[in-house]
């Protein structure tokens, strides 16, 4: 569908800006089938992507990741001794302020993600079977664009973990 034939009733915003709210509104059905698609783990979506976080992006302060999973300190502190308690991951003093703790992924933690993962991926194939050779061909061709946006800085994104808490 063309983006400016999605919502006739936003004639007059501007292209870049249907694009944003079309892109939301996707997120939010692509995040309900996510969800739908892990097998029963014990592992929150905010645990499992805390770990892909810590796995992409080696040991980080719990501070930092508060911010990047977007949720406040103190429940990052408490999800970061949750996830130590499994043996997912390992907390330890910063060498170079020891006031500061460094949340780490251990070995574990990297296999736990990495079966989710295998789980997710053996049941997205079969829906992904559905699709016609030309939709699959299109996600293949996002995919890029998708990983840019992932990416993308999170700075002129507004703090919301704070306005819950």
């Amino acid at each position: 569908m063309d983006i400016s034939e999605a919502r006739p009733d936003t004639e007059a915003a501007r292209p870049e800006d249907l694009l944003a709210t079309e892109v939301a509104a996707g997120l939010e059905r692509l995040f309900g089938l996510f969800r739908s698609l892990a097998a029963p783990s014990g592992l929150s979506l905010t645990a499992a992507a805390t770990l892909a976080t810590l796995e992409r992006s080696g040991p980080c302060r719990l501070t930092s990741l508060a911010a990047r999973e977007g949720v406040t300190q103190p429940a990052m502190t408490q999800l970061a001794a949750r996830l130590q308690d499994a043996g997912l991951v390992t907390r330890d003093p910063d060498p170079t302020d020891g006031r500061v703790v460094r949340v780490s992924i251990t070995s574990e933690g990297q296999v736990t993600l990495a079966r989710r993962r295998q789980a997710r991926a053996e049941r997205l194939a079969g829906l992904l079977d559905r699709l016609s050779p030309d939709h699959r061909a299109v996600l293949a061709a996002a995919l890029p664009a998708m990983d840019a946006l992932a990416s993308a800085r999170r700075d002129d994104v507004p703090d919301v973990a704070h306005q819950y808490s």
